[in-house]
This record gives C-alpha cells, structure tokens and sequence, in this order.
C-alpha cells in the first residue's frame, strides 16, 4: 500500500469527471423529453455533487489543519475494517504522526504493528515512514537513504494518474530528506509544492522542506511566505520547533541584513 492510498475520502479526478458527465447527459435527456422530471432530478444531483465536493473540500482542510487527533479519528473509521488490520491500522496511525511531526507517537505505532506478510508486503509505506521519521530526528544521511531506495522501488500496476501521484510522493520525500541535510538539487522545491498541493497528509513537511531550501538560497521572503499559514503545533511535535528556528533564522537575516547561515531545524 502506498502512502497516498490512504488518504481518506479521496475521490479519483477521472471518477468524478466521467460521473459528472453521465450525469449531465441525462438530465440534458431529460430537461429535453420530461422538463419537470427533469428540473427535480437537477437539484437532486446537483446537491448529490455539491455535497461529494464539499466534502472533498472538508477532509483537505483537515488534513491540512494538524490537527493529528482530529485525522486519527476520521481514519478510526475505516482502519477496525481493513485487510490485516493488526499491520495496517498501527501503520496508518504511523503515518499520520509522522506526518505531523510526532515522532516518538510515531515509533510507538510501528512497534504495535503485527509483523508477517501485511508487513512484508507494505515495503513502500514503510520505507516513506523510515524516510520521514530519520529525516526528522536528525539522521539526514539515513533519511537521504531510506528515500533512495523508496526511489528504486518498482511502481505497482495503477491507473495513470495513481501512478503519477506515487511518483511525485517519491520524489517529494526524498528532495525532503536532502533540503534537511542542505543537499538540495534543482528542481527539489517545485517538487516539494507539487507535493504539498496533491497530498495534505504531507503538506505541511513539504512546506517545512522547501522553506529550508528557500533559506539556504537566501529567499528569506519564500521562505516566510511558505510557512505563515502553518498551524500551532503542540510540543509534541517536532513542527513546533522547526517553525521556531526556521522563523529565527529568518528574523536573523532581517536584522543583521547578512547572508544566511544554512542551517536546518535540529532534531
């Protein structure tokens, strides 16, 4: 299971276009043939879509929100009814402090995960946890490596579109694991906010990542721009202290008017 497959309530752009369409179809059937059937069924459908959206516009805002709680109780909904749920609800609540920045919850997740063929076969989740967790707590070069061979892993049989999302997530984390280590290469920011836009689950890390690579490029305006919005993280996670020193360094160099020091969030 990749990352991104359990984000919850997505549904597919393609699904909801080619539903979209149908619909329209036959209500143009209808408006044509039988107006006033055809009117009732347009407000039925119209609320049916309008209500599928805003709840598309819902869960993003949460995701978004880092409010770790608040997705964990969302997910409890759907992680009692999967497939080896002793493997995968403890990783999907690893997944979700991880992406938040509570590392140590995160660790205690994965120690509760039943190991067997469900672990096994999760190779790509576990390696974008792995990549994720080494990266946050200071061990860059061991984040740069689980991110490299997340990077060499095969990409399962997917629809285009899956396949593109799991690709960008790939490359997203491993551009994360450089701009902590001040490794960044060209193109690792556009590659970040891509990813920060397609996936809230990891919007906020991929912002935390590029506002690094905008420092050390001395963009000291991106990079306050990219993380003002960013939510009050409690101490728990390891956000609230990357947003405190990335915003030091920022006044810093406001200040004294120098060049930055490139120096990441500490772990």
């Amino acid at each position: 299971m990749s990352p991104i497959d359990i984000e919850p309530g997505r549904i597919g752009k393609r699904t909801f276009f080619v539903l979209s369409a149908a619909t329209a179809a036959g209500l143009l059937h209808l408006a044509w043939h039988e107006p006033v059937l055809g009117a009732i069924v347009l407000v039925i459908a119209s609320s049916v879509l309008f209500g599928k959206w805003h709840a598309r516009r819902r869960i993003h805002r949460l995701l978004q929100s880092g409010d770790v709680r608040g997705v964990l109780d969302r997910w409890s909904r759907t992680s009692r009814r999967l497939p080896h749920a002793p493997t995968m609800a403890p990783l999907m609540t690893a997944t979700a402090f991880a992406a938040y920045g509570w590392t140590e919850r995160a660790r205690e997740a994965l120690r509760e995960a039943e190991r067997g063929p469900a672990w096994d076969a999760s190779l790509e989740h576990r390696l974008f946890l792995d990549a994720l967790l080494a990266t946050f707590e200071g061990d860059v070069d061991m984040g740069v490596e689980h991110a490299e061979r997340l990077q060499r892993l095969p990409v399962p049989p997917a629809p285009p579109s899956l396949v593109e999302r799991i690709r960008v997530l790939r490359r997203a984390v491993l551009a994360l694991a450089r701009a902590f280590a001040h490794d960044s290469r060209e193109g690792d920011r556009q590659v970040l906010l891509e990813a920060s836009a397609t996936s809230p689950l990891v919007h906020w890390a991929m912002r935390y990542a590029a506002a690094i690579v905008a420092i050390d490029a001395g963009e000291m305006l991106e990079a306050a721009r990219l993380i003002e919005r960013a939510p009050a993280w409690p101490t728990e996670s390891c956000f609230a202290r990357f947003h405190r020193e990335i915003g030091d360094e920022i006044a810093r160099h406001a200040s004294s008017n120098e060049p930055p020091i490139a120096t990441s969030p500490s772990a």
